[in-house]
């Protein structure tokens, strides 16, 4: 079983970052950046799960929700690597969560 805490720990503190940005950060950029990122996760969960069905994408829900897509997303993949592990992917989805942070920053 792939243990996937990097992964569920960094999408957990990026998104206590924004549950406590302010809204005036959040609408510069880091909502948008957080949306990014819980939307390459949904993709990338949904992939491992049904590989010949094309990705749905995650809803803008606004600013104050995107920390709930992102926990959302990041759980899905989570279970998703859990049932079809993969290190690979895996170590490619915590990169993905760096990067975001950097640019969102917060």
């Amino acid at each position: 079983m792939l243990d996937t805490t990097r992964l569920t720990a960094a999408v957990d503190r990026f998104a206590d970052r924004l549950r406590a940005a302010p809204q005036s950060r959040l609408q510069r950029g880091a909502a948008a950046e957080g949306l990014a990122l819980a939307r390459e996760l949904s993709a990338a969960a949904q992939r491992i799960e049904a590989p010949d069905e094309p990705p749905r994408i995650m809803p803008d829900a606004g600013v104050f929700v995107v920390a709930d897509q992102l926990t959302v997303a990041a759980g899905d993949l989570a279970e998703a690597l859990r049932t079809a592990p993969s290190v690979a992917e895996l170590d490619e989805a915590v990169r993905a969560v760096e990067r975001a942070v950097t640019r969102a920053r917060l």
